[in-house]
């Protein structure tokens, strides 16, 4: 009997295997509306699954009558769900033909008796899809595999449904390729924010938030340095309705309590926290966004009262003034940006980048590899602001007035697949420690420039370089370790070496004529 050949493929993760049972069921439907389908199944399954834990509890410890008392929910944080908007329910009425109806009926249920919750879940929205019974009853299944209660000790619910919503996030943000960048921000580019700035506490703000990936990490590094996430808060704004949906969701799961305004909005015409300072502000605005105004709107907004009007061809500028505006005292911002921001002198760009620099404001920054996001090949830069360079004993901060450090990080990253590159924890570690050891932070070690990497810049030195900011005319080239081979002997292998290519180019270039001949086609 032939024996069975060893797969030498790695065995599939839990979320892995999830997604491919989940995407098999998709058919026809758009990947941009999949995900509001299974998203929201899994934030239900969710808190379905909180509820009846909780119910439990209650009759134990005060009997049957008391389980549909709101209040015995709502004092641990969990979301009390009428029978119709229950998991159980909904399983139950799986296999009739108006299960769209049941599902949207649970959505609506659920909004109407937690108020945090009113606007975060699809309305009306399953019974308007074109997904046949059979195949959200088999969804229905699928999701339901999700073991939302965690049986590890060091597990919580919210780190396995976390988990499986942020793997689901990224995975959907892949396959909507460009409109994926709407609302999912790579993970290493986000933890390579988050590293820098460091928000152990304060007001958190990102006035584009997308899925709400930057608050989100930032409670996980809170927690991972031991810290309280009652020490922050968090305050952001979303422009389109769907996406916010997905960020209150994403937070809820988690047991984040975010103000994400009233509505979604545009941040530049309909500020949801026009008296906001925040301590640290996030952000991954839209690349390049053109005519994001008329020419005659916003020309007096305070905002950017102290610096020229943004150009309404490109509203990067329009961005980095928001978020200034939005700083406290001692706040600082670290933010994604297109490449040309750091050069751009169009439409009176480079002069308010010159007033930035004038004004002492920025601080770092860095040049990203290429291929970090699957929806742009635009390469991109992060931005780091602060409204104080001056020491602060408090954080380990030496005072770094007049200066700016200049990271080019385009060399590190590796490829995860044909298309993506990806920050390693190494890579974000290495960066993250040289801008911490600038600034003076004891256990980052002493900061030191690293030719082709990092250069600490004075004023003068960036006035030197017109005001441009683009890291790769600081940090210089790399070193080149002596490899002990004579320039002789090394030229010799290389002339040799390439007189070999030449002669296989000519070999398969005869080849190729001598086909094309007798194809018929002689060149």
């Amino acid at each position: 009997m032939a024996k069975a050949q060893a797969s030498n493929k790695p065995a599939k993760g839990f979320e892995e295997t999830l997604w491919d049972s989940a995407n098999k069921l998709r058919g026809s439907v758009e990947s941009a509306e999949y995900k509001h389908v299974v998203l929201s199944l899994i934030f239900l399954k969710f808190i379905s699954d909180k509820f009846e834990q909780q119910k439990q509890r209650v009759i134990d410890h005060y009997g049957a009558d008391y389980v549909d008392m709101v209040d015995f929910y709502a004092q641990d944080n969990v979301f009390y769900l009428p029978e119709e908007a229950r998991w159980e329910y909904i399983q139950k009425n799986a296999k009739q033909d108006n299960l769209a109806l049941t599902i949207d009926t649970a959505m609506r249920t659920v909004e109407k008796n937690n108020a945090t919750l009113a606007g975060a879940l699809p309305d009306n929205y399953f019974s308007r899809l074109d997904l046949s019974a059979s195949k959200l009853a088999s969804l229905i299944d699928t999701i339901d595999n999700i073991e939302t209660i965690a049986k590890a000790q060091h597990q919580s619910e919210e780190d396995i449904v976390g988990r499986v919503y942020e793997y689901f996030l990224g995975k959907f943000a892949a396959n909507e390729g460009q409109r994926g960048g709407e609302f999912y921000t790579p993970k290493s580019v986000v933890t390579l924010l988050v590293e820098m700035l460091e928000p152990y506490q304060g007001k958190i703000y990102d006035p584009c938030c997308g899925s709400g990936g930057m608050f989100v990490q930032s409670l996980k590094f809170i927690e991972a340095h031991k810290g309280s996430r009652l020490a922050v808060s968090i305050y952001g704004q979303e422009y389109a309705n769907t996406t916010r949906k997905l960020a209150k969701m994403n937070l809820a799961i988690r047991g984040i309590a975010g103000n994400l305004g009233e509505a979604a909005a545009d941040s530049f015409f309909r500020d949801q926290h026009p008296d906001l300072k925040a301590d640290f502000i996030l952000a991954n605005p839209p690349f390049n966004q053109s005519q994001w105004r008329a020419p005659a709107e916003l020309t007096d907004d305070p905002r950017w009262a102290d610096f020229d009007v943004p150009p309404t061809g490109n509203a990067n500028y329009a961005w980095i003034l928001h978020m200034l505006s939005k700083l406290s005292h001692q706040g600082a911002a670290g933010f994604v940006m297109a490449n040309g921001s750091m050069s751009s002198s169009t439409s009176g760009e480079g002069k308010i980048r010159q007033q930035l620099i004038e004004d002492d404001l920025v601080e770092c920054m860095i040049a990203l590899p290429g291929q970090l996001f699957f929806t742009t090949q635009i390469p991109v830069c992060l931005w780091f602001l602060t409204n104080s360079k001056q020491a602060n004993a408090a954080k380990g901060y030496r005072d770094r007035e007049d200066e700016t450090l200049f990271i080019d990080a385009r060399q590190l990253g590796s490829m995860i697949s044909r298309k993506q590159k990806d920050l390693s924890d190494d890579d974000i570690a290495t960066i993250a420690r040289t801008f911490h050891a600038w600034r003076g932070q004891p256990e980052a070690g002493v900061y030191e420039d690293i030719a082709g990497f990092c250069k600490s810049a004075s004023f003068d030195e960036i006035k030197g370089h017109d005001f441009v900011l683009t890291p790769g005319r600081y940090v210089g080239a790399a070193e080149v370790e002596d490899d002990g081979i004579p320039f002789e002997t090394r030229m010799a292998e290389l002339t040799t070496r390439l007189g070999e290519q030449f002669a296989e180019s000519a070999k398969l270039e005869k080849q190729i004529k001598q086909n094309l001949a007798g194809l018929g086609y002689g060149i």
